[in-house]
């Protein structure tokens, strides 16, 4: 355990939640919220957020949009069952993904949130998005980014 300036932070945290989109990262960004998951009773609790335009009611039933985001959960739940991790998972409606996940990280008491970061870029520069930013200054825990490898995006594989 690293000390600095007297505060020692854990290696993993007891209630860890991943942010999961449907994105290629999203496989990585588990494995690694699984990693940092206190493996003597330690939870994880996966999260999908819908977006959902302000057109629409915000309970819409979206069919498409729901049985592709339960397919993304059930990926996570493989996931922490392979690291053999006690899981829920939760598919979740709003009109702005980085406020929805903040409120779920302070509903569920979560120590620490797992983000994946695809590489993308907007305007030819680097852009975080505006989940990221939301979530990094308005979380009342630790939050990790995984940031998906530049040449992953940009390469021809």
């Amino acid at each position: 355990m690293a000390e600095r300036g007297g505060h020692a932070h854990p290696t993993t945290s007891r209630k860890v939640l991943v942010a999961v989109g449907g994105q290629e990262i999203d496989a990585e960004t588990v494995r690694l919220a699984c990693r940092m998951t206190d493996p003597q009773g330690g939870r994880l609790y996966g999260v999908h957020i819908i977006e959902v335009n302000r057109s629409l009611p915000l309970g819409a039933v979206l069919d498409d949009v729901v049985e592709r985001g339960e397919k993304i959960l059930d990926e996570v739940e493989k996931l922490a069952a392979a690291a053999q991790l006690p899981v829920e998972t939760e598919l979740v409606q709003a009109r702005d993904t980085g406020p929805a996940l903040v409120d779920e990280a302070v509903e569920w008491g979560a120590d620490l949130i797992v983000m994946g970061l695809p590489y993308k870029r907007r305007f030819g520069e680097f852009n975080l998005g505006k989940t990221v930013p939301y979530v990094l200054k308005n979380a009342n825990c630790r939050v990790m980014l995984f940031r998906e490898h530049r040449e992953h995006r940009e390469g021809t594989e």
